[in-house]
């Protein structure tokens, strides 16, 4: 089967882009309070439930894989991007990253203590969604934990230039909460707390789903 064209365009865009991406994400990052309580009280459901690996899935270049190993969880990544998975590798070489894509994770089923979704299912066309839960579902231990992250809105926006202005050819989806919450519940999680910022200014508030797999799942 011929690889849908979002993922190929996507890799490309990210390949073009990674060591600039790297660069600039790192201060953001940072600055994000809110986005990095998130991440901690994450990490202590993960440990609470067990522990276990934890998948960051759609990694970048590994920052938030490093956060998270800071947070006490043992922590690998998964980029689709060969050249984003290169940098990560080159900045954080005591840690695991693997090329991938989220709708075929290479893990065992019940496998992982939890997955971290950060800003990484916003390329995904919303009709591809169901699938990416279901896998999720598939490799989450029961009892274990999903924190997702991503832009706030009900539109498709066509990503022309990327970071440090380089050319890309993307999509980037802006997702309802209550959208997403429902992808996660039919897939058989179940809903444990969201965060949504407020708008600034111009920008596009963004949004935490904190979500688990039951344990008789």
């Amino acid at each position: 089967m011929a690889e849908p064209s979002y993922l190929r365009e996507t890799r490309a865009s990210y390949d073009t882009v990674a060591v600039d991406y790297a660069e600039l994400v790192r201060p953001a990052f940072e600055g994000d309070l809110l986005g990095r309580a998130m991440l901690g009280a994450f990490a202590e459901l993960v440990q609470e439930a067990g522990g276990g690996p934890v998948a960051d899935v759609g990694c970048g270049p590994g920052h938030v894989t490093a956060h998270l190993r800071s947070l006490g969880l043992t922590a690998f990544g998964v980029e689709l991007s060969p050249g984003m998975a290169e940098v990560a590798r080159r900045d954080h070489p005591d840690l695991r990253f693997d090329v991938g894509t989220m709708t075929a994770l290479e893990s065992a089923d019940g496998e992982l203590g939890g997955i971290v979704a950060w800003y990484s299912i916003i390329h995904t066309p919303p009709e591809v969604l169901p699938a990416v839960f279901e896998e999720f579902h598939r490799v989450l231990a029961p009892g274990g934990h999903l924190l997702l992250g991503f832009h706030v809105g009900d539109e498709r926006r066509r990503k022309k230039q990327g970071y440090g202005g380089h050319a890309t050819t993307l999509d980037v989806y802006l997702l309802p909460p209550d959208r997403i919450a429902e992808l996660a519940t039919r897939a058989g999680l179940v809903v444990h707390a969201r965060l949504v910022g407020e708008p600034e200014s111009a920008r596009i508030p963004h949004a935490c789903l904190l979500v688990r797999k039951p344990r008789n799942s």
